[in-house]
């Protein structure tokens, strides 16, 4: 595993995720697709706390903090619980920007880590590697349904001409 190319990564993810989200105002951050799709803004909020409580607490965990129990965490319930779609577009976007800027800074100072530390909760057995890597993974995951997200929304915007065009999507 490459640390330096997955700090990389999780630097270039942010830049994009900025992108992504730049030029969206809270009507637009609040719109989902469906009822049981997400808006931008849960997308947002959500990314926000896994970067806090969920991918650098837990490699932290696996890598500093071995007796400790691991605390639980339940993304897809903190969507309603947190109110997300009911939070301010423009302040989560810079908490969460904030919280990644928090995040490079410490996994900068890890780059002597023994990525093959392994750490056994609940949810099973976990390298450190295994952690930084989904961590970078899931990044993409949220930058496709964001890049969805702003299709709609030129689908949208372009009415009644049609995008055809442009491609099959």
């Amino acid at each position: 595993m490459n640390h330096e190319k997955l700090y990389q990564e999780l630097t270039q993810s942010a830049e994009i995720i900025r992108a992504l989200v730049t030029g969206i105002d809270q009507e637009e951050a609040n719109r989902k697709p469906s009822p049981d799709s997400w808006s931008m803004l849960e997308v947002i909020c959500h990314l926000y706390d896994e970067e806090r409580e969920d991918f650098r607490e837990h490699l932290d965990s696996i890598l500093n903090r071995q007796t400790e129990v691991w605390h639980s965490i339940n993304p897809k319930r903190w969507v309603s619980e947190r109110k997300y779609n009911q939070q301010d577009f423009s302040a989560m976007r810079d908490k969460f920007f904030s919280e990644r800027e928090k995040s490079l800074l410490w996994l900068k100072g890890l780059a002597n880590a023994n990525w093959d530390t392994a750490f056994t909760s609940e949810f099973g057995t976990m390298s450190a590697g295994e952690m930084l890597a989904s961590w970078t993974a899931h990044d993409n995951l949220h930058i496709r349904q964001l890049t969805e997200l702003r299709r709609r929304r030129i689908e949208k915007i372009t009415e009644p001409f049609a995008i055809a065009y442009a491609g099959e999507w």
